[in-house]
């Protein structure tokens, strides 16, 4: 039986919460926070907030995963998640949590590990690889929040 891999990652944005939500539910937006290993973002549905879908691909140790994503929101301006329609069992949480002038945003991610030895050395390795990477991911949204700022100013 596979079980779950887990990985996240926390940074502060210094832009308001509404701003920040407003960015990562925008998929169009969403698509340049993406870092390397991702690739090939296409829109296939809506475009933002519930309701879109996005498809994506990413690199990884054991080759190029294809995934198509739902967007759903359970807390509208708070909690956004994509969920892999495939068999991946891959789910992607954005929490925006207002501090402050700027939001404390979480990304955190949990899918189906494999079994046996692969499986254990995928629980060590992932949830570091997928760390560093969403480490980039917060780090590019801060760059676009704070150049959103700079324009107004």
């Amino acid at each position: 039986m596979a079980k779950h891999v887990v990985a996240s990652a926390e940074r502060t944005i210094d832009a308001p919460a509404d701003d920040v939500y407003r960015y990562l539910a925008d998929m169009h937006l969403h698509a340049r926070f993406l870092p390397p290993p991702f690739y090939d973002f296409q829109i296939e549905k809506g475009g933002v907030g519930a309701g879109s879908v996005v498809s994506f691909k990413i690199k990884s140790a054991g080759g190029v995963r294809e995934l198509r994503m739902e967007v759903t929101e359970p807390e509208p301006g708070r909690t956004l998640v994509q969920t892999d329609a495939g068999s991946s069992g891959l789910v992607r949480k954005y929490t925006v949590t207002p501090h402050g002038e700027q939001a404390l945003v979480k990304i955190t991610s949990r899918f189906d590990g494999e079994t046996g030895i692969a499986g254990f050395v995928e629980s060590i390795v992932a949830p570091r690889r997928l760390h560093r990477i969403y480490v980039k991911e917060l780090s590019r949204l801060n760059a676009y929040a704070r150049e959103q700022c700079d324009d107004l100013t």
